[in-house]
């Protein structure tokens, strides 16, 4: 009587087209997590700069971005206070970098203090730039 089944060799076989088409395809997933990361801490941080403009002037005081860029937190303040938070680093896995320490948003909307402020954001081998003109204008 001839029982239904694989063979051992049949088993190994599939098993092995199964492992290298997985390591063929493992480093494409982790770049579009990587990927996906990054572009969502920079729409999160040119979310944060949008806020803040938009503070300053419903508010008519003074609002500042600033950056933690060794704890990879973004802090938006307004008259002392901390108005929003976001632990970066902790969220999306990523390194953030900027040339200056913090923006800030006068009472008309414009940025000032700054000098083309460039924000980098990080992770594995991809990178994003997210950057404020003078005229407090953000693009990335």
């Amino acid at each position: 009587m001839r029982r239904a089944g694989y063979t051992l060799l049949e088993l190994m076989v599939v098993t092995t087209i199964a492992a290298l088409s997985l390591a063929l395809v493992a480093p494409r997933f982790a770049a579009l997590r990587d990927g996906a990361s990054v572009r969502g801490a920079v729409a999160e941080i040119g979310a944060a700069f949008s806020m803040a403009r938009q503070a300053a002037i419903a508010r008519r005081t003074t609002v500042a971005i600033v950056f933690d860029t060794s704890g990879g937190t973004l802090e938006v303040r307004s008259a002392g206070h901390t108005v929003w938070r976001r632990a970066l680093r902790s969220m999306y896995g990523i390194a953030l970098g900027a040339n200056r320490d913090s923006a800030v948003y006068d009472a008309r909307g414009l940025g000032y203090g700054v000098s083309n402020l460039s924000v980098t954001v990080r992770r594995g081998a991809l990178a994003d730039t997210l950057t404020m003109s003078r005229m407090g204008r953000v693009r990335w």
